[in-house]
């Protein structure tokens, strides 16, 4: 029995090809961190600017929302893995062009916030591929392992990522800008290798009709409309990362190694947590169980906010991610459950725009009032309009809030 259990935790990776995409998807989210932690320091570093920290979000989310009745199609209709593949070059090239620029000495805002928008055009077709990608290297039984390990890459990227980008920001930007451009290479290569997958593909005429899809099954279906619009709206509020390097040098009085550190410590939460939810998955009471990560975001979210001790913030930070990791794996895995795969391009281009809302905005929310207001007021007021959040959509969405088993989309319809 004991057995079963051990193996059942690792059910998706006895998928040859998810394995493979797991370890591309690692590399890319690693290599994306350190570029994510290396822009920031460097660009406040250089103008002592909020604005412009709130900008760089911005600026990646908005290819996201311009191309999104584009890149859900594209994800539908055409190879998935190919898709994946042709993003991260187009990452890598960023990657290049980063680094070009500080070798150079020739860092200032306008060409980074260039680079940074193509970018965001390569992030608006990958999210909808890769997130759709997953779903058809494993059978539908071993979905939320798949889930909860997806979760568990992007996290594990997130402690790692923050943590070597300050280290090796501390270095020299260059050498952080030179270990995420191989990262991303090998990611690249990585993905080509994965062999090419099953793919349920739409077979209507290419319409106003069909490229609306995504949003008309999103806004029939209450469930999943209720879970991508909590994240937008509680994540928006929420977000703090932004001013990470506010925090890290003006406030907590922190190196570039300190902001590794404040970075990584929302990505040990959630890893923590998404190991416990592969190995012990949530059975029941799935709604409230989300409701309440969300909830318990926003009041750590505060208590960061309000913090003016390395420790207690560090503390604060690793909650917030364990509580995110909880709403998160709920979420994904009733999008993934919920919707039919010759629709989940569309969906996921939907799905992904709204979780760009949530950080990218975020961000540049978080920037904006912390150059209005202060860093400080930004992060309380941001944490507790999370929590009403939490309040507000559990009352709205009763059908989300009185789901009760992730493995059996069909009975909780019926």
């Amino acid at each position: 029995m004991h057995s079963s259990d051990r193996i059942d935790r690792f059910a998706a990776f006895r998928h040859g090809p998810y394995a493979r995409f797991f370890a591309a998807r690692f590399l890319a989210a690693f290599a994306i961190q350190i570029i994510s932690v290396s822009v920031g320091w460097q660009m406040y570093d250089e103008t002592r600017n909020t604005l412009l920290l709130g900008m760089i979000g911005l600026v990646q989310f908005l290819p996201s929302l311009v191309l999104l009745l584009i890149t859900g199609s594209v994800a539908d209709r055409y190879n998935r893995r190919v898709i994946v593949g042709l993003c991260l070059i187009l990452s890598s090239s960023c990657a290049a062009a980063l680094l070009a620029i500080t070798v150079t000495h020739s860092f200032a805002p306008l060409p980074v916030f260039a680079v940074l928008l193509v970018f965001g055009i390569e992030r608006a077709f990958m999210a909808p591929a890769v997130q759709s990608l997953a779903p058809n290297l494993v059978p539908e039984k071993d979905l939320p392992n798949a889930v909860a390990w997806n979760s568990s890459s992007w996290q594990t990227a997130s402690i790692a990522g923050p943590v070597a980008g300050g280290l090796l920001y501390g270095v020299s930007a260059t050498v952080a800008y030179s270990v995420a451009l191989a990262f991303l290479v090998a990611a690249t290569l990585l993905t080509f290798t994965i062999p090419k997958p099953a793919q349920r593909r739409s077979d209507e005429v290419r319409s106003w009709h069909t490229v609306l899809a995504g949003f008309r099954f999103i806004s029939s279906e209450k469930v999943v409309l209720g879970a991508i619009t909590l994240d937008l709206f509680a994540v928006l509020l929420g977000g703090a990362i932004a001013l990470m390097p506010v925090f890290a040098r003006d406030i907590l009085v922190l190196g570039p190694w300190g902001l590794g550190l404040l970075r990584a410590a929302p990505g040990v939460g959630a890893i923590l947590v998404a190991v416990l939810l592969a190995a012990y998955p949530i059975r029941h009471r799935s709604g409230w169980w989300m409701f309440g990560g969300v909830g318990l975001f926003g009041a750590a979210t505060v208590l960061f906010g309000l913090s003016t001790s390395p420790l207690v913030s560090i503390i604060a930070l690793f909650i917030m991610g364990g509580a995110d990791m909880i709403s998160v794996y709920v979420r994904e895995t009733l999008i993934t459950l919920w919707t039919p795969d010759e629709v989940r391009g569309r969906v996921n281009a939907v799905n992904m725009v709204f979780v760009g809302a949530s950080n990218e905005l975020g961000e540049f929310r978080a920037g904006t009032m912390a150059h209005l207001v202060g860093a400080v007021p930004a992060v309380i007021i941001g944490g507790i309009g999370t929590l009403a959040v939490s309040i507000l959509w559990a009352a709205g969405f009763p059908k989300l809030r009185q789901i009760d088993s992730l493995d059996a989309p069909d009975q909780a319809r019926a």
